[in-house]
């Protein structure tokens, strides 16, 4: 994720809206980043992830989603056009369906994945993630598919997150939101090499 644009103003999902379709943004309190380019192995744990948790979930009341599939988090009963912090998570999962429509979700997913690149951990682990706490979602995995590890946030009773659980990424590990769903790390990581290369990315210019 580049550098945020500058702008006298916040960024609100107006002006996001009419930002060029074929390029991917994030809105954070207002400030633009652009998203960065994928990986092979990035678009391989992501997409394994996909598939067993759709698999699971098949049938079930919570849906599914994979990026880019914009989440939109107001501050409070602002309009949808108001809206300063509008994100997309590698993975989300959505059990109200109330909170779906056309544009994608307005409130917070039960579950978000993020899958860390380079260009992106720093602000997935520390902007991202507080803004994950702050609306309400309950639980959040920061995967590290070069370490082979995965973060595990969950939301307590004072709604934050605390000191996450760290597991290795072997075997199989449930979410508390569903323990029967069992993620197969064997299968997620199968098509990937040892160690991943990290792939720099240049901020991207405003459209």
């Amino acid at each position: 994720m580049g550098q945020p644009l500058l702008k006298s103003a916040e960024f609100t999902y107006a002006d996001y809206r009419a930002w060029p379709e074929d390029e991917r943004w994030e809105l954070i309190d207002g400030e633009a980043y652009a998203m960065a380019g994928s990986t092979l192995a990035h678009q391989t744990v992501v997409g394994e992830l996909f598939i067993e948790i759709g698999s699971f979930l098949r049938g079930k009341p919570c849906r599914v989603f994979v990026a880019p599939f914009d989440i939109r988090l107001p501050g409070g009963k602002e309009a949808d056009d108001d809206i300063a912090t509008v994100l997309q998570p590698d993975i989300s999962v959505v059990c109200d369906p109330g909170k779906l429509d056309d544009r994608g979700v307005r409130g917070a997913p039960d579950w978000v994945i993020e899958v860390l690149s380079p260009s992106t951990a720093a602000r997935d682990q520390i902007q991202k993630l507080a803004v994950y706490e702050r609306a309400g979602v309950r639980e959040v995995w920061l995967v590290h598919p070069t370490d082979r590890v995965v973060s595990v946030y969950t939301l307590n009773a004072e709604r934050r997150y605390g000191k996450p659980a760290i597991h290795e990424t072997r075997e199989m590990l449930a979410p508390g939101l569903f323990p029967d769903l069992q993620i197969d790390w064997g299968l997620v990581f199968a098509n990937l090499p040892l160690s991943p290369a990290p792939v720099s990315a240049s901020p991207k210019p405003f459209p």
